[in-house]
């Protein structure tokens, strides 16, 4: 399927999606350098943290180009790269995208900014899981079956929580383990609603939730432990499978590792940093990967 036809059928507006960041568009005085929107396919928990209308808003500034997102768990995300139907996807599983990128389906991986995984659960905490590291914490969740939500949507956040579980040797099952088959935002609010524990990433979580479920392991956003950390990539799709607007969605890396660094620093939710970037944006080659015929003056910028 043709990747503008997808989008028109996907529906811009539609469920999982925002058209133009925020529904704008470009300024009257910015000289856009297409017509068409950049099609970024990103993880759910950008969406669910806030941060995704952050970033695009910036980009579509910069660039004058708005962008349409359809939000989605890293695996779909992937798959819809993999189909030609985005231009450029934003994820957090290094496995997949290792996979993604061995296939020759991406190129130009680069890392954008960190976040950590945490485990959280209902005030009275059942497992007595306060002050343990994950691995402790899964094993006294499955060890006195208390409640516990996974997403089970082969995401990043979903791929983690199945290596903490192998980590444990526990096969998790039984009455005590559900999976919502739904983004984090939801994931968070159903084991709100049924007293559970489950694993998220602190951009969510920190959106999403209140007093409902409270932080029991975490790692710190600025230097967490290997089984913690919550790293987010962007990956442009190949332009030798798709028909994609590739230089466009090289720009989108060049502001995500150049400008957009500092978006990501300055982004906070509650007065809490939820992410923290990787490059600052003054140590950044921002210009190596923007299209040729771009300048600043062009947009105004």
């Amino acid at each position: 399927m043709d990747r503008r036809q997808y989008i028109q059928l996907f529906g811009a507006g539609g469920l999982g999606s925002l058209a133009g960041c925020s529904g704008a568009k470009p300024a009257s005085d910015t000289t856009t350098l297409t017509d068409d929107p950049l099609t970024l396919a990103t993880a759910t928990t950008v969406h669910d943290s806030g941060l995704l209308g952050e970033l695009t808003a910036g980009f579509e500034q910069e660039f004058g180009v708005a962008v349409a997102a359809i939000a989605r768990g890293t695996g779909a995300a992937l798959e819809t790269a993999r189909n030609g139907d985005c231009d450029v996807v934003l994820v957090h599983a290094r496995p997949l995208e290792d996979a993604f990128l061995r296939e020759g389906d991406g190129v130009n991986r680069r890392a954008v900014m960190v976040n950590d995984f945490l485990v959280v659960g209902p005030p009275d905490d059942p497992a007595d899981i306060a002050g343990t590291g994950p691995i402790e914490a899964f094993e006294a969740i499955a060890a006195t079956g208390s409640p516990f939500m996974s997403r089970g949507d082969r995401s990043g956040t979903h791929l983690r929580e199945r290596l903490l579980w192998d980590e444990t040797s526990i096969e998790p099952g039984g009455s005590w383990y559900s999976e919502t088959g739904q983004g984090m935002g939801d994931t968070l609010t159903v084991a709100a609603q049924r007293g559970a524990y489950t694993l998220c990433d602190r951009g969510t979580f920190l959106n999403v939730i209140e007093d409902q479920l409270l932080v029991y392991v975490e790692g710190g956003i600025e230097d967490p432990p290997p089984l913690l950390r919550n790293e987010y990539a962007v990956i442009p799709v190949n332009p030798d499978r798709h028909d994609v607007a590739y230089p466009m969605a090289m720009a989108f890396v060049g502001y995500l590792t150049g400008s957009g660094q500092d978006r990501i620093d300055e982004f906070r939710v509650g007065g809490e940093r939820a992410f923290r970037s990787v490059t600052p944006s003054e140590a950044s080659a921002f210009e190596q990967y923007v299209p040729s015929d771009w300048n600043e003056s062009s947009t105004g910028s």
